[in-house]
C-alpha cells in the first residue's frame, strides 16, 4: 500500500506542469523565500502575485534554475530546470526586457537566440508576425519602446514552442491595445493545454486574464485557489435582471445560492459568478435582460491579505 501511494504522488508531481514545494531561500541573514508551496496546471493561466520584494521574482528564478533554493524544490513536470531533456521546448521565460544589445535588430536578437536554442531559423519570421513585429523586424532594439521589448521578450520564450510559460510583469509598458492582445494570446496558449505563469505586483492589471491565483508577501504564501474563490472570498457580488427574477431566485436557493431582491426585476447574488447564474438561468428557460458583476472588494483583500501580520513583519 505504502509503495503504491508512492509510484502515485511521483506520477502526480510529474503531470503537473509547476511545482513549488516547501521553497526557502536565504541570501546571508535575508529570508527571500520561506516555506513556500503552489503548483500551477495546464490548460490555465496562474496569477502569482504579491507586492514588490514579495519574493515572487526569486521563486521564478528558482524554477528555472537560476537560483537554488535553500531547502525544498521547484521543479518544471517533476524535474528540475537543470535536468530537461528539451528545456527550449519544456518552458520559455521572460523575466527582464533590458538585456537586449541596443545595436542589434529584433530579427537579429532572434536568430541568435534561436540557433543557441537549436530552433529553426524560420520560427523567428513566424514569431515576429505572431507578436505584432514583423513591421519592426529589422529595426535596432535600442529604439524600441518598452511595450515592444515586451514583444520582442515574448518572442523569445516562444521560440521552441514550450509547454510552460513564465512571464515576469509581462503587460507591464503595453498600450491598452497591447494589454488587450496580450490577454488574448495567453488566453489561447493556455486553452490548448499549455501552463502560464503571470507574476505581477497588481491584481487589478491580471485579474481580467487569469483562472488561478497565488498571493505571496514576505515571501510566505497568503493565498492559493481560483479567481472564482478569490471574487467569493471578497464578497464578489452578480446583479442580474429578468422578468422572471422570483422563479431564477427559487431555482439558485436550491443550489444553496443565495439571491436578494434589489429593485424591479432585479436580484444581487452573492458567491457565486455570472457564468453560474447564466447557466442556471439557461437550464431554466429564464431570459435574461442584464448582468454585471461587482468586484470592487478585490483589490482591498489583497491589500488585506498582504500586509503585514506580525510585530516581526512590521518592523522588517
Amino acid at each position: 500500500m505504502a509503495s503504491s501511494l508512492a509510484v502515485r504522488t511521483v506520477d502526480t508531481m510529474q503531470s503537473t506542469p509547476i511545482c513549488v514545494d516547501r521553497v526557502t531561500k536565504r541570501y546571508g541573514p535575508v529570508t527571500a523565500v520561506e516555506e513556500l508551496s503552489f503548483q500551477a496546471r495546464a490548460g490555465a493561466i496562474t496569477g502569482f502575485l504579491g507586492p514588490n520584494g514579495a519574493g515572487k521574482s526569486t521563486t521564478l528564478r528558482m524554477l528555472l534554475g537560476l537560483a537554488t533554493p535553500t531547502a525544498g524544490s521547484a521543479t518544471i513536470l517533476g524535474r528540475r530546470y537543470h535536468d530537461l531533456d528539451d528545456p527550449p521546448a519544456t518552458v520559455g521565460a521572460l523575466l527582464d526586457t533590458n538585456t537586449f544589445h541596443p545595436w542589434r535588430s529584433a530579427r537579429s536578437h532572434l536568430r541568435i537566440v534561436a540557433a543557441a536554442a537549436g530552433v529553426p531559423e524560420k520560427r523567428v519570421g513566424e514569431l515576429l508576425d505572431e507578436v505584432g513585429l514583423a513591421h519592426a523586424a529589422e529595426r535596432r532594439v535600442g529604439g524600441f519602446s518598452l511595450g515592444m521589448r515586451q514583444r520582442l521578450g515574448l518572442a523569445g520564450a516562444l521560440l521552441g514552442r514550450p509547454r510552460v510559460l513564465l512571464l515576469d510583469e509581462p503587460a507591464n509598458g503595453l498600450d491598452p491595445d497591447g494589454i488587450r492582445w496580450l490577454r488574448g494570446f495567453l488566453r489561447a496558449y493556455a486553452d490548448d493545454g499549455n501552463t502560464v505563469l503571470i507574476s505581477s505586483h497588481l491584481l487589478s492589471e491580471v485579474q481580467q486574464t487569469v483562472d488561478d491565483i497565488v498571493i505571496i508577501a514576505r515571501g510566505r504564501l497568503r493565498l492559493q485557489g481560483s479567481l472564482d474563490d478569490l471574487n467569493a472570498r471578497a464578497g464578489h457580488t452578480v446583479e442580474v435582471c429578468t422578468t422572471r427574477a422570483t422563479e431564477l431566485r427559487g431555482r439558485l436557493a436550491a443550489l444553496g445560492i443565495d439571491a436578494i431582491p434589489a429593485g424591479h426585476d432585479t436580484l444581487t447574488v452573492a458567491g457565486t459568478t455570472a457564468e453560474t447564474v447564466g447557466e442556471v438561468a439557461a437550464l431554466g428557460g429564464i431570459p435574461l435582460t442584464a448582468m454585471s458583476t461587482d468586484s470592487a472588494d478585490l483589490e482591498a483583500l489583497f491589500f488585506e491579505l498582504t500586509a503585514p501580520t506580525t510585530e516581526t513583519e512590521m518592523a522588517a
